[in-house]
């Protein structure tokens, strides 16, 4: 036994630990939203790239709680050990399997490096092996490097394109409203981000499972992407990481012919909602529109969760049966809400207004902070982290 007082050691965006309970009643909240929302049946294995925190945790606990699906999830995550505690996804992943475990469920984990082809071939054995073919992939890898068979290191950057930049932003230790500067990205770092977030490795994901031959009927897959606000649009959507997004939506197109074609099935990008994540919390400008556009939605009854987002794109778009609603571009967009011109216009004026003096009265920052310490198991209602608790979780089996 390993029992420990878990104090959060949090610092701006880093966490560099993470809280057991608080955790597993995360993952248990999200498992009883999916199955009171979903059908309980209908998909019959899925693999889910990036399962092990924000929207890949909803999309592989959507498919095997309220899907009943075979779930077979790929993440790269610091497990725990008899001295030292794991990382956030860590424990997320070991809440899933006892939950999975204890009610009769498929739901496998391999913790290795999705970008690899070594992982790759783990999952298509596994899925040979036990599995069977795969109805859906879900691609929801986020990471800042990717490297090559050969040893090659790329790293993204959030960098604009064009010109220097500089962004509103909120300093997360303080609080004080500030500006930051950034200067232009080189063509080497628009190709490297690319590389790394563009939609090379998800065509790789689907190539793997093709020649494996463990792509079902029907077979369906979508990568999840993000346009966001004109306030971010220069460090986001117009910067690096915006154009390695359009990269992944260019490969969709041409996945969705391939698939089609082949065995008929079907290629999507889903554009979705702002949410608190590890991943959003590093982008400047991310955590200051997200507390004002919290507290619109919430005003209006429109906001949304990682959780809830998936059931909406698993229920109305992409479960065996359903017919996508795209746009021009044939994305489907989950972010439907929160780019309203309603919700936008008053994000907008908020935003051009906001101080250091007033951003807690017109924006709802302590909620996105909540949200923020919540992902990795603290703030959690019904937990008593003044108690020791178990630091060594494994990923159980059936």
């Amino acid at each position: 036994m390993s029992e420990q007082v878990v104090a959060p050691r949090i610092r701006g965006f880093i966490a560099t630990n993470a809280h057991p309970d608080g955790c597993a009643a995360n993952v248990r909240a999200q498992v009883e939203v999916a199955r009171a929302s979903l059908p309980g049946a209908g998909i019959g294995t899925a693999l889910v790239i990036g399962s092990s925190t924000g929207y890949g945790l909803s999309s592989a606990l959507c498919t095997c709680f309220g899907y009943g699906a075979q779930t077979l999830g790929v993440c790269f995550e610091r497990p725990s050990t008899e001295e030292k505690s794991g990382s956030a996804g860590w424990y997320n992943m070991a809440e899933a399997h006892r939950l999975a475990r204890d009610q009769g469920r498929s739901f496998e984990t391999i913790n290795g490096d999705g970008f690899s082809d070594e992982v790759k071939q783990q999952a298509v054995e596994a899925l040979q092996a036990r599995f069977g073919k795969v109805d859906l992939l879900i691609y929801s890898l986020a990471a800042p490097r990717r490297q090559g068979p050969d040893g090659t290191i790329w790293n993204s950057v959030l960098k604009p394109i064009g010109g220097s930049y500089s962004v509103k932003s909120i300093n997360l230790r303080s609080g004080a409203i500030e500006q930051r500067m950034f200067e232009q990205a080189s063509e080497q770092e628009i190709a490297d981000t690319v590389k790394v977030m563009g939609g090379e490795d998800w065509a790789a994901w689907v190539d793997a499972l093709r020649e494996g031959g463990v792509l079902g009927d029907r077979f369906r897959t979508v990568a999840y992407s993000y346009i966001g606000p004109q306030a971010t649009a220069a460090i986001y959507r117009s910067g690096t990481i915006g154009n390695a997004k359009e990269h992944l939506e260019a490969m969709a197109h041409d996945l969705d012919a391939r698939l089609a074609a082949e065995l008929d099935g079907r290629a999507w990008v889903s554009v979705n909602k702002a949410v608190v994540t590890q991943a959003s919390a590093a982008i400047p400008g991310v955590p200051l529109y997200i507390g004002i556009l919290f507290k619109v939605m919430k005003r209006l009854g429109t906001h949304e969760g990682t959780i809830e987002q998936i059931v909406r794109l698993y229920r109305d778009h992409v479960a065996l049966g359903a017919t996508p609603v795209t746009d021009e571009l044939g994305r489907i967009r989950l972010d439907d809400l929160e780019m309203t011109p309603e919700v936008q216009a008053e994000v907008a004026t908020i935003w051009d207004a906001i101080t250091t003096e007033n951003v807690e009265a017109v924006s709802d920052f302590g909620l996105y902070q909540r949200d923020f310490r919540q992902l990795f198991g603290f703030d959690v209602e019904g937990i008593d982290y003044d108690a020791p608790t178990e630091v060594h979780r494994e990923l159980t089996g059936p």
